[in-house]
Formats: structure tokens, C-alpha cells, sequence
């Protein structure tokens, strides 16, 4: 299997926090080189695991701000 590289371009907030210390995270990533796109998954303290997670393009994020902004907590 291919190794996967990433590039944290910008950290942009912590969602949640384990006991253990990983942290789900919003942040802007670039993937194996190519453009930058949103992303939240959890990561271990110094970023050097992750969990799975989901990436999302711009138009993409601004989607589902329009979504979650119709929920009703």
C-alpha cells in the first residue's frame, strides 16, 4: 500500500478531546500534494496518527454549515 502524505496548512479548531488526549479536529490539509481541502478526523497529541475521517472541499463545508444551521438543538 501507498504511503499517504499530508500537510496540516492550517489548524482551524478542536471539535472534541479524548481522556487519552486525540483530538477531533477541523483543519485544512493538503493530501499527497494536491490542492488543500477541509477536514475533521481525530488525531493523537502530536499529530502523528490519525483516525478516519471525512474531507471537504470548500463548497462542500459551506453546505453543510447551511445543514447544521437548520437543526434544531
Amino acid at each position: 500500500m501507498a504511503e499517504i502524505k499530508f500537510e496540516i496548512e492550517k489548524e482551524l479548531g478542536t471539535i472534541a478531546e479524548s481522556a487519552k488526549g486525540w483530538k477531533k479536529e477541523l483543519n485544512l490539509i493538503s493530501w499527497n500534494g494536491k490542492e488543500a481541502k477541509y477536514d475533521i478526523r481525530e488525531w493523537s497529541p502530536e499529530h502523528e496518527k490519525m483516525g478516519k475521517g471525512v474531507t471537504l472541499t470548500a463548497e462542500e463545508l459551506k453546505k453543510l454549515r447551511d445543514v447544521l444551521n437548520e437543526i434544531d438543538l
